[in-house]
């Protein structure tokens, strides 16, 4: 099949790919790949052909115009645009935690690859991290922290970050649970980082249980069957556990669907009221049996989610990870999703972050901002792209949205422009000046609010929401940003790099660099520092 496609690109680019003085009719195209040796004719398409084949690299030229890995599925992102506060003042979206798109674009930049613009979720990238400034606790689930400074990207805007943080809750009094293991053992996981990794990634989890919790396995290939039901975390059971998990061996087709349904209901049979009752589904995503398309697992999902069993999903794998499924299943089925690629990254997942991965303190988290179009004069939200709301759905109890765990930290950041360069002071008043600016109404209280935070939620198995504001006001731009601010910048102008952003302005991969540099805070774990390497890694691509 790839000769096949590699005759075709050949044929394409031969036939209509050259211009009339018989190059390429992309410059910089021509450039950048002849730009290597001195030796290589750029004259015409058909002598550089013919030199790269003797010299051995004529695959190596074509996969820079080719997918690194074409059977991939990833739903589309259509980036949010600059939206003029005259003309909506609100948006809504749900908040919820995952991290696969940052670990899925640290697997093909490794790997000498650039992601697929739609494998770059901005939002996840930012949210893989965690923020050391310590926030205040109160009686509600989340604590909010706001700050405003530049915009990196647009020399005439300001960045805002707002970050919110769940509470911590020791490991010791958190529910006992209830787990399902959803084991994908298809043919296509025979390969290395499927399912040898993914064992080595459950011994981690079970590892950690207590003789309190209770663990069930089912697995799917060609059809679907339970493997364990209800053995408990003592030392017998974690051994019982493992020796049934280091026995699997992939093979057959993928009934991925008949594997749900199996699971939900043995998480149901078991249902422990008050507990931690959970699917944990580990795949590549990619189903080929019975319910199998997007929608049709999305109304799978929709359907299991009044259960009061909540989803995490673990990715693995290479070229054919259907990652838009694994997406969809999340946000439908009150879940979450982590691409593992490594141990190191299942330790992250399963162990260090088990609390928040494993256990819900906020169900249907909703977010919506207000602009006072008084001071902003237009916003752009980064990311969420996938998971926005229409403005009515935040009061509407029924409408679905996404779950927050246990000591979690969700990022919302905007650019912003204000309707004057210079912000409005706190304290402006008539007396300081003859003709105040048109837009400040020194006779409105809010004259000095540059938006509003909502935070709308439930307790987990409650079904009236609980609401939190903040009003965000001038006071909280600042010449001199934190650690935190600066690393989340960092982070989302990269993401920006990734996906070709109209957004990006000038910002740079240096420019990315030189901030997480200078602002790698305490990073107890090194995932500051391993982003610094990606961002290396990826100026070695270009």
């Amino acid at each position: 099949m790839k000769k096949i496609i590699f005759i075709l690109i050949i044929l394409t680019v031969i036939l209509s790919g050259c211009s009339s003085d018989g190059g390429f009719r992309d410059p910089e195209l021509r450039n950048n790949n002849s730009g290597n040796d001195s030796n290589a004719p750029e004259d015409n398409n058909a002598n550089y052909l013919l030199y790269a084949e003797s010299d051995g690299d004529i695959m190596g030229y074509f996969e820079e115009l080719l997918d690194a890995y074409p059977d991939e599925e990833y739903l589309e992102i259509t980036e949010n645009r600059e939206t003029d506060v005259n003309d909506s003042s609100l948006i809504t979206f749900s908040l919820k935690i995952d991290s696969a798109s940052y670990r899925n674009v640290v697997r093909y930049i490794e790997n000498g690859n650039l992601p697929p613009k739609d494998a770059v979720r901005i939002e996840e990238m930012i949210n893989y991290f965690s923020y050391d400034e310590i926030l205040p606790v109160n009686d509600t689930p989340f604590s909010i922290y706001t700050e405003l400074g530049r915009s990196p990207f647009n020399q005439n805007g300001y960045l805002a970050f707002v970050r919110v943080k769940s509470k911590d809750i020791d490991r010791d009094i958190l529910p006992d649970s209830n787990l399902t293991f959803l084991i994908d053992t298809s043919g296509s996981m025979s390969s290395h980082d499927k399912l040898p990794l993914l064992k080595s990634a459950f011994g981690m989890l079970v590892e950690n249980l207590t003789e309190k919790d209770v663990v069930s396995i089912v697995t799917y290939a060609g059809n679907a069957g339970v493997l364990l039901d209800s053995v408990r975390g003592s030392r017998r059971g974690k051994e019982t556990i493992m020796s049934a998990i280091d026995n699997l061996v992939a093979y057959g087709s993928t009934a991925g669907g008949a594997g749900i349904n199996d699971a939900y209901a043995l998480a149901e049979k078991n249902f422990r009221k008050n507990g931690n009752n959970r699917v944990i589904l580990a795949t590549d995503g990619d189903f080929n049996v019975g319910v199998s398309s997007v929608r049709e697992l999305e109304d799978l999902m929709t359907s299991k989610r009044e259960s009061g069993v909540y989803l995490t999903i673990l990715g693995f794998g290479t070229e054919n990870l259907k990652d838009n499924k694994m997406e969809t299943m999340a946000k439908n089925g009150n879940g979450n999703y982590h691409y593992v690629d490594s141990v190191a990254t299942a330790k992250k997942v399963l162990v260090d972050e088990l609390s928040a991965n494993l256990f819900t303190i906020a169900d249907d988290v909703k977010a919506q901002v207000e602009f006072n179009p008084a001071l902003v004069s237009s916003y752009r939200l980064l990311g969420y792209e996938n998971s926005m709301l229409r403005n009515r759905d935040f009061n509407d109890d029924r409408k679905d949205a996404g779950e927050i765990g246990v000591g979690t930290d969700v990022i919302l950041m905007f650019e912003l422009e204000l309707t004057e360069d210079k912000p409005v002071l706190k304290y402006q008043s008539q007396f300081q000046s003859t003709e105040p600016a048109p837009f400040v109404n020194l006779s409105n209280q809010f004259s000095d609010e540059l938006f509003e935070v909502r935070i709308r939620y439930k307790n987990p198995g409650e079904s009236e929401s609980r609401l939190i504001t903040l009003p965000v006001k001038t006071d909280r731009i600042y010449d001199f940003n934190t650690d935190d601010f600066i690393f989340a910048s960092s982070v989302a102008g990269f993401g920006q790099l990734l996906r070709s952003s109209e957004y990006t302005g000038n910002f740079s991969a240096e420019k990315a660099l030189a901030m997480a540099m200078d602002s790698m805070g305490k990073d107890p774990n090194g995932y500051r520092k391993e982003f610094i390497e990606l961002v290396k890694k990826y100026q070695r691509l270009r």
